[in-house]
């Protein structure tokens, strides 16, 4: 994802804060917690690489916080309410590999580890709306996803020979498909709200983007 938020120089966090959101600061408590709940995916053998993968950590872990934080804000704005749970979180919500490489990390712990942002992402798939002709197209292009049980066995080619009944109607699979059109538009809707509201974020030192070129461990692995 782009607009990763650079530190303004005029607004600093104070001590003690991670970062400034919009202008109010964001406890480093809320990312030590995040920090004891996840634990660490290296494994390094020398002291070097241990302490910068540890650095790293913390600065991925500051943006699933200010996420979750923005996400709180934004559901606050919309009315919406998450489930009442613990804001500190003593743990992460399992995340499937799979929504590892969809999302980015970072996106898909956030999503494991705030109810807000679920609630959000939530609140804008519901907003999706899917037109017809675009559910109806993904059924005309995508014919190998929609063989029949029968026609799969017999190995047919649903590009060339596959006869009208090797298909499953469209009747019975246009719910399906219209249901993961909206959700990949509510995902694009919620990555294009995260970019926007990090704009308004200042990062204290050592809490920066993990992929943010001015400082020397950057890395860009989502």
């Amino acid at each position: 994802m782009t607009g990763h938020a650079h530190a303004n120089p005029r607004a600093r966090p104070p001590h003690g804060a991670a970062a400034l959101v919009h202008g109010e600061p964001l406890a480093e408590e809320r990312v030590d917690a995040l920090l004891e709940a996840v634990p660490p995916r290296d494994r390094e053998a020398r002291p070097e690489g241990l302490a910068r993968a540890e650095r790293q950590r913390r600065r991925w872990a500051t943006q699933v916080a200010v996420a979750d934080e923005l996400a709180q804000r934004a559901c606050a704005e919309r009315g919406l309410s998450p489930p009442d749970e613990p804001a500190s979180h003593h743990q992460v919500l399992a995340v499937a590999e799979a929504d590892v490489a969809g999302l980015g990390s970072i996106v898909a712990v956030v999503l494991a580890y705030s109810p807000a942002a679920r609630t959000l992402l939530a609140s804008l798939t519901d907003e999706q709306d899917i037109p017809e002709a675009a559910v109806r197209d993904y059924y005309d292009r995508n014919r190998d996803r929609f063989l029949t049980p029968e026609a799969l066995r017999r190995g047919v080619d649903p590009f060339g020979g596959a006869a009208p009944a090797d298909f499953l109607p469209y009747r019975r699979v246009r719910e399906g498909i219209a249901r993961e059109l909206r959700r990949a538009a509510g995902r694009r809707a919620f990555f294009a709200w995260l970019d926007g509201a990090r704009t308004g974020v200042v990062y204290a030192v050592g809490h920066e983007h993990p992929g943010d070129p001015s400082h020397p461990d950057h890395e860009h692995r989502h």
